[in-house]
């Protein structure tokens, strides 16, 4: 699968319709977004069942602006609706294949629970 152009109209369609999605935010006078471009689409075509997208900062601001974009390149990935990683800069391929690993094999109801539990018993001592 070739990358998505993701915006406004098709972001959250996109990240709650599919189980794995990436998302390259970028813009073409970046210099390292134009470096990660190629490592990114080849990470695409190789994972035919995750969903590559990219979101032009400058054609979408708004939509930057609400993910709080403030470097870029900026990943994100998303398994089952939830954002579960994020971060600047652009990542090798060797990098970004262990980020994909690591999102397959991600079980996010189990990270859910855990998340609460530990807010539980955060109030609790607070209480």
């Amino acid at each position: 699968m070739t990358t998505l152009t993701l915006g406004a109209d098709n972001f959250e369609t996109t990240v709650a319709e599919n189980e794995i999605v990436l998302v390259d935010f970028w813009a073409s006078w970046c210099g390292p977004c134009r470096q990660f471009a190629p490592v990114y689409e080849r990470a695409s075509e190789t994972h035919p069942d995750i969903v590559f997208g990219k979101v032009d900062t400058e054609a979408e601001p708004a939509l930057s602006a609400a993910a709080r974009i403030s470097s870029i390149p900026t990943l994100m990935a998303f398994k089952d609706g939830v954002l579960v990683f994020s971060q600047a800069g652009a990542l090798p391929a060797t990098s970004l294949e262990q980020l994909v690993t690591a999102v397959r094999e991600l079980d996010v109801d189990l990270e859910m629970q855990k998340a609460r539990a530990t807010d539980a018993a955060a109030e609790e001592r607070s209480a």
